[in-house]
């Protein structure tokens, strides 16, 4: 018998990002599609994400916080860090999310 797996990859703590507007304590050293899947366990798992890079569902527009540069990239190989601010999101994404109460002016 094998032992059962975890979605996530090990972590110790807790950081805190920002999502839409809004802020939430995820794993570090996961993924950030990973972080959503943790906020939102059966949405995620339904969405119409590939996790390979793929389908394009998962893109994201972030920065490292205030002052940093603004960048494009797909949640499904991105890092979360502390302090990542994801400023905006694929339709998908926005959707598996939607029940987080993210800000309506990024929707």
């Amino acid at each position: 018998m094998t032992a059962p797996t975890t979605l996530f990859r090990p972590f110790t703590r807790l950081i805190r990002i920002a999502i839409l507007g809004r802020h939430f304590e995820v794993p570090e050293n996961n993924t950030l599609l990973r972080c959503f899947q943790y906020l939102a366990p059966e949405p995620v798992s339904y969405g119409r994400f590939c996790w390979n890079e793929d389908c394009q569902y998962c893109r994201v527009t972030f920065d490292l916080g205030q002052g940093s540069t603004s960048r494009a990239a797909l949640s499904c190989k991105l890092m979360a860090q502390e302090g990542m601010r994801v400023t905006e999101a694929a339709s998908e994404i926005r959707y598996c999310l939607r029940t987080l109460g993210l800000s309506e002016a990024n929707r």
